[in-house]
């Protein structure tokens, strides 16, 4: 048991460094590239914490183990939403670009939409739903499209008279801070995860209520640490795109991989989680409706406590 709150403890340190490394790290690389932070947030960022749930849902589909995938990706998105910007507003409330609010967010809804449609349309002709290599296909077609515009807008609008010797040298500081810290998250995910796991075992808290809670948390918590990071440091393009573009990578990029390699089968209760993700990425949007877009610290609350029923309602169903 000591053993286990040791390895928790230096998880949690690994993972506030690596969120402080790679926050400073890409908001030095979007001055040095001069690119706005909401792009880094979105692709870079996103993309460095949403590595664990890549790692472990390709070994997932690679073993036959679909369902592990399944509950990892729709637990994450779940968790980034209701948990991570839910927790980051109630630190500090979030400015929101304009840009996130008509274009990245309604993308990372019909990107949802897309993969519940595809869950559906076997269960409507009353068979168990399942991702195969054609939805696989379209979701990975789905990310090329919201890398194009997204990298596209971003090398339109960059500054083109940021290229300096001395920023360069700047940059690639940057991108080893990027790479570093996104190390440290990962690390510390794991070592996190795994103490938290067997400090919840020794303690007799059953299994399904530690998937749940701890590991379905700690897929997440590289996100987490990033996005609190970001807001604390005065980055909210950073917190809010890392998980705007986390949950549009996790489907797009992890789900639709997961697919090609093996079919995924939608578990029971799946289609419930799918319509919590749903109602989560729009309850989101809603809250950006103000004017200046932002997210206070009463809709992180709302947000937190749809996440919490969420958890209650798939606990009780064992």
């Amino acid at each position: 048991m000591l053993a286990d709150l040791l390895q928790l403890v230096f998880g949690l340190m690994l993972l506030l460094g690596g969120g402080e490394v790679l926050v400073r790290g890409a908001a030095t690389l979007a001055r040095c590239m001069g690119i706005s932070p909401l792009v880094v947030g979105l692709t870079i960022v996103s993309f460095g914490t949403s590595a664990p749930e890549l790692a472990v849902n390709v070994a997932a589909a690679w073993r036959q183990a679909g369902d592990i995938a399944f509950g990892n990706i729709m637990g994450s998105n779940m968790a980034n939403i209701g948990l991570i910007v839910a927790a980051t507003a109630l630190i500090k409330p979030l400015a929101v670009s304009s840009r996130i609010v008509v274009r990245e967010i309604p993308m990372m809804i019909f990107v949802t939409l897309v993969a519940a449609v595809f869950a559906l349309d076997s269960a409507i002709m009353g068979e168990a739903g399942v991702y195969d290599r054609a939805d696989g296909v379209v979701l990975l077609m789905l990310l090329g499209v919201f890398l194009y515009y997204t990298v596209g807008d971003a090398i339109q609008d960059r500054d083109q008279d940021v290229a300096t010797p001395a920023l360069n040298q700047t940059m690639r500081t940057s991108v080893l801070l990027v790479l570093g810290g996104s190390l440290a998250l990962v690390g510390g995910a794991e070592l996190t995860v795994d103490g938290g796991v067997g400090l919840a075992r020794a303690m007799g808290i059953s299994e399904v209520l530690v998937g749940l809670t701890v590991v379905a948390v700690g897929t997440s918590l590289p996100e987490l640490a990033a996005s609190v990071m970001a807001a604390y440091r005065g980055h909210p393009d950073i917190a809010i795109g890392n998980v705007v573009g986390s949950n549009i990578f996790n489907l797009a990029l992890v789900l639709g991989v997961a697919s090609i390699l093996s079919p995924i089968p939608v578990p029971e209760g799946g289609l419930g989680d799918l319509a919590a993700v749903v109602v989560l990425c729009f309850v989101l949007w809603a809250t950006t409706f103000a004017r200046p877009p932002r997210i206070v610290r009463l809709e992180g609350i709302l947000l937190l406590v749809i996440y919490l029923i969420y958890i209650s309602w798939r606990a009780n169903l064992y």
